[in-house]
């Protein structure tokens, strides 16, 4: 069987079956509404999907921040990732939209088209109260949440009670759930959402451009505000929005268990009681059913992590963004569901390569002008944490001989010297991404960085 071996292909292949899920969910309402209705009440094939993906974000994207070590490449790595793909989509929304082939949530004509722009593309417009463009855009407004509250998290050097925090997460769901059935911050409340919008995309750029303790406390205030707007924002009430939140940080609770800093017990403890309070916060039976499915899929995915997956699942995990994003935009131009997840296809590519990887690529090239310009003045910009320092002699001898290697054109056994310059791993690479490693480190990357973007580049 074909496989691929880069990256962390499990989560890609993860990504790669809840993407096609989602728009087969809402496909099938399109194109087979009746057989679909079936399959519905059952299960709950959309939302399986989401809370597969908010598993694998909560695992991989507190382990991009602390192998980073830096809030600043963080944000950067985040906004170049997310932002190129969602202004092209949104973009093609508005033509679509005004050529009469697709239709915009309801209500968004309604609202100030300042805020509406704000909202959406901060992606917290589901937390706003706002309508969003594209419907599926929904789920961005947690993963933002979420990515506040671990930048928040991080600063404090509190990032790794993980665990914890999904238990209290999901234990208050409970009472909240019925308590706040609706939004707090609904759609009258647009003074509201503006200030809050503006707060996060100020916390934001000072956590990235600031040190020392401005810098702490502006990422403190965004894990504030990003957990506020989760119990006062979320459409779908308190309790649904923090099992989301806890979903998450069960997650990164699998990942810390997996890397040694946890014990696996506490992992399945947290993964076990979100389950079993998102089961309880459920309105519908299908939702909980999806909740329980999600959690058990990615425990099957974990499990099987090291085995090979299928070349074409993990691209489609590559790809499952733009899939993600630019499937409603195709339900009223295709004739039916086979011509659908076709074009599906390949526009899903066509965007990754055009957009999404020259943004990624962009977003590289910044945080390692950054690194270079920040290393040539002594310090580190953005780092982690006070008392945080520059590298220390081992480093800087790692780095010394990366960076004479990959000046070398010839290097004929580039195994032995990624071993040498401590590029973990490197037997699996190729020559080309072992090269690029190399030379990434010898800009002054550390080596796990240059080894996971040389693969990714690849």
């Amino acid at each position: 069987m074909a496989a691929n071996r880069t990256r962390l292909a499990w989560l890609d292949a993860l990504r790669g079956i809840a993407a096609p899920a989602v728009a087969l969910h809402h496909s099938a309402w399109t194109f087979v509404p009746a057989v679909w209705a079936e399959v519905d009440r059952r299960v709950d094939v959309g939302t399986w999907g989401v809370f597969v993906f908010f598993l694998v974000s909560g695992y991989i994207i507190p382990a991009s921040l602390e192998r980073r070590g830096d809030l600043r490449a963080f944000w950067t790595g985040r906004v170049f990732r997310l932002l190129p793909l969602l202004l092209a989509a949104l973009a093609l929304a508005l033509l679509l939209a005004y050529a009469g082939v697709f239709a915009m949530s309801p209500g968004i004509d309604r609202r100030p088209p300042p805020l509406v722009a704000l909202a959406n593309l901060s992606m917290l417009q589901e937390l706003l109260g706002v309508p969003s463009v594209i419907n599926v855009m929904w789920t961005l407004s947690y993963e933002m949440a979420f990515y506040l509250m671990t930048a928040g998290l991080f600063a404090v050097r509190q990032a790794h009670r993980s665990a914890p925090i999904a238990v209290v997460l999901a234990v208050a769901a409970v009472p909240l759930g019925l308590l706040m059935p609706g939004a707090t911050i609904n759609g009258g409340a647009d003074l509201v959402a503006a200030l809050m919008g503006v707060a996060v995309i100020l916390v934001i750029v000072v956590t990235a451009t600031a040190n020392g303790r401005l810098r702490t406390a502006a990422a403190v205030i965004g894990g504030l505000l990003g957990l506020a707007l989760v119990i006062l924002g979320s459409r779908i009430g308190a309790g649904e929005g923090l099992v989301i939140a806890a979903t998450m940080f069960a997650g990164t609770a699998v990942w810390r268990a997996e890397q040694g800093t946890l014990r696996p017990v506490w992992a399945v403890a947290a993964l076990l009681t979100v389950l079993v309070c998102g089961v309880l916060v459920a309105d519908e039976p299908a939702w909980a059913a999806a909740v329980a499915l999600a959690a058990g899929v990615f425990a099957l995915g974990f499990r099987l992590r090291h085995r090979p997956f299928p070349r074409w699942l993990a691209h489609l995990g590559v790809i499952s963004f733009s899939l993600y994003l630019l499937h409603p935009l195709l339900l009223r131009v295709v004739p039916n569901l086979a011509v659908f997840f076709l074009v599906l296809l390949v526009l899903g590519h066509v965007a990754y390569r055009l957009v999404e990887v020259p943004g990624q690529r962009l977003g590289r090239r910044l945080n390692a002008h950054g690194k270079s310009r920040s290393t040539s003045t002594g310090g580190r910009v953005g780092g982690a944490s006070a008392g945080t320092s520059g590298s220390d002699a081992g480093t800087q001898e790692i780095r010394r001989r990366g960076r004479a290697m990959g000046e070398d054109q010839d290097l004929h056994d580039p195994g032995r010297q990624g071993h040498e310059v401590g590029v973990e791993g490197s037997s699996k690479m190729t020559a080309a991404q072992l090269r690029e490693a190399l030379a990434r480190v010898g800009k002054g990357e550390d080596t796990q960085s240059a080894k996971a973007e040389a693969e990714s580049d690849q």
